[in-house]
């Protein structure tokens, strides 16, 4: 239950987004529409800003990437690592049950 985002996909959303040091990037579990994932039905979306307790976290480039405690769940059997791939972000999942 681990969460990893690379220096690199850091600074693409930094550049994307426009975020500055001190900013957070939440995954938000989402039952329709979003990035795909390793749980049938549930995808990933983002929402900038601190909301909630922060459960699951990596700070990069001064950037906190979390999950909430409420989201927490999303990572329970998985790690989930974010890199940059072709000019965009990807998400590797790593089984960890």
């Amino acid at each position: 239950m681990k969460l990893e985002v690379t220096k690199e996909a850091a600074e693409w959303y930094i550049s994307e987004l426009d975020l500055n040091k001190g900013d957070f990037v939440q995954f938000v579990v989402k039952i329709y529409g979003g990035i795909p994932t390793v749980h049938q039905d549930y995808y990933l979306g983002i929402s900038i800003g601190k909301e909630g307790n922060v459960g699951i976290k990596d700070e990069v480039e001064g950037i906190t990437f979390y999950f909430t405690d409420e989201d927490s769940w999303f990572l329970k059997d998985h790690d989930m690592k974010v890199v940059l791939k072709d000019e965009d972000v990807d998400f590797i999942f790593e089984n960890k049950a």
